[in-house]
């Protein structure tokens, strides 16, 4: 199994892309939606396509978004509630939260 994230700017959402076997067609696994103001990324929905389902792709699809909201020093608020969800599971991305906007999210 081949995994990729990579931001779709024009889609306004990262996508994780699988490939089952070495050398196969990629294709959009699934994808976590956004949007985009100033400093800040709020993630507005996340969805996985059944057929990838219980292969931890969202736990990877979330942690590839967050990790490039850190490195472009963007603030997120996650209304989605499966990276809502994920950061709750994961203390080690609370701080992308604004700690005014933390009690707001259950932070």
């Amino acid at each position: 199994m081949a995994l990729r994230v990579a931001d779709n700017p024009g889609k306004s959402r990262f996508e994780i892309f699988d490939a089952a076997e070495e050398g196969g067609a990629e294709e959009v696994a699934g994808f976590a939606e956004y949007h985009l103001y100033r400093d800040q990324i709020a993630f507005i929905h996340t969805e996985v396509d059944p057929r990838f389902g219980g292969r931890g792709l969202g736990g990877a699809l979330a942690r590839a978004a967050l990790d490039a909201a850190r490195e472009r020093e963007l603030a997120v608020l996650p209304f989605c509630p499966f990276i809502r969800g994920w950061i709750g599971k994961h203390p080690e991305y609370v701080d992308l939260v604004p700690e005014g906007e933390r009690p707001r999210f259950g932070f």
